[in-house]
C-alpha cells in the first residue's frame, strides 16, 4: 500500500505550498535536496525556531461532518489571520508532494477509491479501511508539512482536520459494519506509536452541522451518503474526539450560520490564553528535534509501518516486486529526479 512512500525520496513540505502574505523564513533552510537543509549543524551555528514566533504562530484545525463548511471557514480565517491555508488532502496527496504533473494511478496512491468506497463501502476487497489506512497517513504527512512550515517560517496553519480527528472515520465505519475489528486493532496500533511524535493543534474549532443538513447538501451536489453513516461521525465527533482533543487542545464549537461570522471567530481566538497542551512546554531543543522529524518525511511515513498481516492492507512478495517494477517503468521515474534521458534530462553525465 505505502510502495511509493516507501521508495521515494519525499521532498520537504514547505516546497508545496506557499505561504499568503509574506514571512521571515529561516536562511539556512531550503526544501531542495541538493542545497543546505536546516540540521545538526544549522542548530550548532544558532538556528533557532522560537525567536520567529508571533501571535498567531499557531496550527489550527477545523473540524466537522462532510460538507460541514470547514474549508469556506479555514480559507476565510486564514486570509483574516493572515496563516497559511492547506485544503484537506486526497488520496493523491502524495503527488503533490512529489509535483506530478498529473495524478498517478490509484495503485501507486494506496491502491484505494473514495468513490468506490461512497459506491460500494462494503466492498470484498477492503477498499473501505485500505482507504482509511492511506489517508491517514495522508493527513499525518500533511500535519508533518504543517508542522514543518510553522518552525521554519514562524506562519501559522490551518488546515481541514487533521491526523487526531481521523479517528472519527474509523469509528464511523466500524459501527456501520464497514470495516472489521481486526481493522480497528491494526489502525490504532499505527496511529499509538506514530501521532505520538508529533504536537496536537493548538486550536480545534467544530462547525456542528446536524447530520441531515450534511446529507441534503451532499445530495444537491450529486453524493448519495447515507444518514447513519453521517451520524455516526458525528456521534464520534462529540462522545469521543472533542472531549478528548479538549484536554490537549483549545476548542471553539460553532454551527453552520455562526461559523460565516469571521470577526466573532477571530475576536474568541483572540481571547483565547493558549496555556494548556504540550505546546506550552516546548524550547529550542525540544523544537529543534520536532524540526529535525517533520522535515523528514520518509521517516514520517515508516511511523505507520508494522509487521501485522491484515488481508486489507498486506500485499506478498511477488505482488510487491511487480508493483515496484510497473512504478519504475512509469516516465521519469527509473532514475532520481534529473537523470532520467526519457523525459528529456539532459547533461546527464556532467551531474
Amino acid at each position: 500500500m505505502a510502495l511509493r512512500v516507501i521508495r521515494l525520496v519525499i521532498p520537504s513540505g514547505t516546497a508545496v505550498f506557499k505561504a499568503g502574505t509574506p514571512i521571515q523564513t529561516a536562511g539556512i533552510h531550503t526544501s531542495s535536496l541538493r542545497n543546505l537543509r536546516y540540521g545538526w549543524w544549522a542548530y550548532a551555528l544558532g538556528e533557532r525556531t522560537t525567536p520567529r514566533f508571533k501571535e498567531n504562530s499557531k496550527i489550527i484545525s477545523i473540524d466537522g461532518n462532510l460538507a460541514s463548511g470547514k474549508g469556506a471557514l479555514a480559507q476565510s480565517l486564514a486570509d483574516k489571520l493572515g496563516m497559511l491555508y492547506m485544503p484537506e488532502p486526497n488520496t493523491h496527496y502524495l503527488d503533490k508532494m512529489t509535483a506530478e504533473k498529473e495524478p498517478l494511478p490509484i495503485a501507486f496512491n494506496g491502491n484505494c477509491s473514495l468513490e468506490k468506497f461512497y459506491a460500494d463501502p462494503k466492498a470484498a476487497d477492503g477498499n473501505s479501511y485500505r482507504l482509511q489506512a492511506w489517508m491517514y497517513l495522508m493527513r499525518l504527512l500533511q500535519w508533518s508539512d504543517a508542522m514543518e512550515h510553522l518552525l521554519t517560517t514562524g506562519q501559522g496553519v490551518i488546515l481541514e482536520r487533521s491526523p487526531y480527528s481521523d479517528m472519527v472515520f474509523v469509528e464511523a465505519m466500524f459501527k456501520q459494519g464497514y470495516i472489521r475489528r481486526q481493522c480497528v486493532d491494526h489502525y490504532n496500533e499505527i496511529k499509538g506509536i506514530s501521532i505520538c511524535e508529533f504536537l496536537p493543534p493548538h486550536l480545534v474549532i467544530y462547525v456542528d452541522k446536524p447530520a441531515e443538513e450534511v446529507q441534503k447538501k451532499l445530495k444537491a451536489s450529486g453524493k448519495d451518503v447515507p444518514l447513519p453513516y453521517l451520524k455516526s461521525i458525528e456521534d464520534a465527533y462529540k462522545k469521543t474526539y472533542l472531549p478528548k482533543i479538549s484536554e490537549n487542545a483549545e476548542l471553539l464549537a460553532y454551527d453552520a450560520t455562526q461559523a460565516q461570522d469571521m470577526e466573532r471567530i477571530a475576536e474568541d481566538i483572540e481571547y483565547l490564553k493558549f496555556e494548556k497542551g504540550p505546546w506550552v512546554e516546548q524550547d529550542d531543543v525540544t523544537l529543534h528535534y520536532m524540526r529535525m522529524l517533520v522535515e523528514d518525511k520518509m521517516r514520517v511515513a515508516d511511523l505507520t509501518h508494522v509487521p501485522n498481516f491484515l488481508p486489507e492492507v498486506t500485499i506478498g512478495a511477488h505482488e510487491y516486486d511487480a508493483g515496484y517494477y510497473a512504478f519504475k517503468s512509469l516516465l521519469g521515474k527509473k532514475y532520481a529526479a534529473g537523470y532520467n534521458a526519457d523525459i528529456g534530462d539532459t547533461n546527464i553525465w556532467l551531474k
